[in-house]
């Protein structure tokens, strides 16, 4: 499970490291994909094959299905970790992310995101101011919060 928030620096060479708490859920080996939001997502091995073999059943003659599986697969990368506990992230993920400098890592339960930190300043706040809409959407799932 990935909980909390990391704030960490990605170097000019496209390097960022990754939280060991982090690490110790994703193995040596993981993939990063462009997600929802304007951020990547991070998956251990396990839920990405999951996640796939759910993808295989979509209906492809769906135009909305394969557009999503292009856009999901086509950014995806396998990333290791290397003796610093750093990844390398292609540049084309790091332009859709908007990844420069500072980045947010975050835990979202069986996956990890990164954020640009400001991208994510900005999310936090507009989902903050509407929490209580959320909460009250989310009656539907019974949760019990």
């Amino acid at each position: 499970m990935f909980i909390g928030e990391y704030q960490h620096a990605i170097d000019p060479k496209g390097r960022l490291f990754i939280p060991v708490k982090f690490r110790e859920g994703l193995g040596e080996k993981f993939v990063v994909t462009k997600g929802l939001d304007g951020c990547l997502f991070v998956y251990p091995p396990k839920d990405w094959t999951v996640l796939e073999q759910k993808m295989k059943s979509l209906p492809f003659t769906k135009s909305d299905a394969r557009a999503f599986m292009r856009f999901f697969f086509s950014g995806a990368t396998e990333c290791e970790v290397d003796k610093q506990g750093r990844i390398l992230i292609p540049s084309n993920l790091r332009e859709y992310a908007g990844l420069e400098k500072e980045t947010m890592i975050i835990g979202v339960s069986s996956r990890a995101e990164i954020w640009a930190r400001q991208r994510w300043e900005e999310y936090s706040i507009a989902a903050s101011a509407s929490a209580d809409e959320l909460a009250e959407k989310m009656v539907d799932f019974d949760l019990g919060i």
